[in-house]
């Protein structure tokens, strides 16, 4: 058994809590359904509480970037130290191949490591010249305060890392709220870290729990200045809504429906390749992934031809096992959503090109050909391992198909003409474009985000130090100033 199955409590003000709550919840390997941990639900109370000792303990923090530094330092040690128990807790939990859960890994060292770049920008001083006689202005750079953090189940650990790490560089504290799925990976895991690395009592803290216990506390608590959500678009607008009406700020990483467009003089064979690897990762559990593919008609039967064969081919079942790419999805209600889809395109007449098959909670890939951009298959974020594929009489048209979605996260374009490719990335209406390559791509120093359902805010460096941190504006008057009355 992992060693990090034990930690199934709430990690408060320093100490490991047991939930006051009567209800349990059984955090379950997702491959297998066997129950990996129990975890006793924390109260409302404990939220609140969690949250008063964040503000009380963020002040001390603050003021010590030293201390801050030796805490992430060793935090970055402590992933470095334990990487196989890490790889190990991500498959069993959170049903990542070997692959994708050292991906997640070396993702969130990075951002941890880029994280340390910041520590030094807390507090920074700007003079600018004033237009008053014998003024001088100063801006300060300083933290929000605290920082509430909600995470998701499908890259638990780095999703949640993204927040948390340049939120307390930046002299933040932050609370804490991982889906309860993945509560080991994306909450208790960091708790221990961090407790490891001598983390003051209050300044990180992670809260086992569900929303339907505790109401919307990580949203309307008062010592909240900042929500930090990764998830569905329709969770996030009700977040961005509550804290609208507070006047709190919001960083909201939502949904996508990432088009992947081929244009008409492709590289054929690298556009395969690309196709099949942002489609399936993680079972196409991304938000980035590729979720419609969108083809030049004079490279369609070709690209339809060999993306079939190579998706054929691609291994699946036990996420234990170092060949699997495609394992589960995280719950049988996943599951079902996936097959439900396949269903209503085959009953709407869409041709199939490779009909998948449900083992357990895997789902085989499935491709549909001919698709209608404005069908129903095409507009849903699929989540799973399933891949629409669209014909365009022209690039042009394939640019108007790729725009044609209420989401904005991330896109892909195909060329051999580079700056071809990259006049038409400008035009792709998405938070994120990548030339030759497939969507699913972050990196700890670029603006990461997305526009219109997909969210608002940008992660990366130095993008979130924007986020997480905001501007004072002090002037000294050095000689008395001359006042008409």
């Amino acid at each position: 058994m992992n060693k990090y199955t034990e930690l199934n409590k709430s990690f408060l003000n320093g100490q490991w809590e047991e939930g006051k709550e009567n209800n349990t919840f059984d955090i379950e390997n997702p491959y297998n359904n066997d129950v990996l941990t129990t975890v006793k639900l924390a109260s409302k109370n404990q939220v609140e509480v969690a949250f008063d000792n964040a503000k009380k303990a963020q002040k001390e923090w603050a003021k010590d970037s030293q201390k801050r530094r030796d805490v992430m330092e060793k935090a970055i040690q402590y992933y470095k130290d334990n990487k196989d128990d890490i790889i190990d807790l991500l498959v069993i939990e959170s049903g990542s191949s070997v692959l994708k859960s050292n991906i997640e890994y070396n993702n969130t060292v990075a951002v941890m490591e880029e994280s340390l770049k910041m520590v030094d920008k807390l507090g920074q001083v700007t003079e600018t010249p004033s237009i008053i006689e014998n003024k001088v202005n100063y801006s300060y750079r300083l933290p929000l305060g605290v920082i509430s953090s909600i995470a998701p189940f499908n890259f638990p650990m780095y999703l949640s890392m993204r927040t948390i790490a340049p939120a307390l560089a930046l002299g933040n504290a932050v609370v804490h709220k991982a889906d309860l799925q993945v509560g080991l990976c994306s909450g208790s895991l960091i708790a221990k870290a961090f407790e490891a690395a001598g983390m003051p009592a209050g300044v990180f803290q992670s809260i086992l729990t569900k929303s339907s216990t505790i109401g919307d506390t990580m949203i309307e608590n008062k010592n909240v200045a900042l929500i930090s959500f990764t998830g569905s678009t329709e969770v996030g607008k009700r977040i961005g809504s509550i804290a609208g009406g507070l006047l709190k700020g919001v960083a909201l990483e939502l949904g996508g429906n990432g088009p992947f467009v081929v244009l008409k003089d492709a590289d054929i064979d690298q556009a395969v390749k690309a196709a099949a690897f942002g489609k399936f990762l993680h079972s196409g559990q991304i938000c980035m992934i590729t979720n419609r593919i969108i083809v030049h008609k004079d490279l369609y039967d070709e690209f339809v031809e060999k993306f079939v064969e190579r998706v054929k081919n691609i291994p699946y079942g036990d996420p234990s096992d170092p060949k699997t790419i495609i394992g589960p999805l995280i719950n049988e209600g996943q599951v079902k959503k996936g097959v439900d889809n396949i269903q209503k395109a085959i009953d709407a007449g869409t041709e199939v090109l490779l009909k998948g098959e449900r083992i357990g909670n895997v789902l085989t890939p499935t491709i549909f050909g001919h698709v209608k951009n404005d069908s129903e298959l095409a507009q849903t974020e699929l989540f799973a391992p399933i891949a629409p594929i669209i014909k365009a009489d022209s690039d042009e048209e394939a640019i108007e198909m790729a725009n044609d979605t209420r989401y904005g996260l991330s896109s892909s374009i195909f060329s051999s003409n580079i700056e071809k490719a990259t006049d038409y990335a400008l035009y792709l209406e998405f938070g994120m474009t990548h030339v030759n390559d497939q969507p699913v791509n972050d990196e700890p120093t670029v603006p990461f985000g997305g526009m219109r359902d997909s969210g608002v805010g940008r992660f990366g460096n130095p993008s979130v130090v924007e986020e997480f941190t905001y501007q004072k504006w002090i002037s000294v008057q050095t000689k008395p100033r001359e006042y008409p009355f």
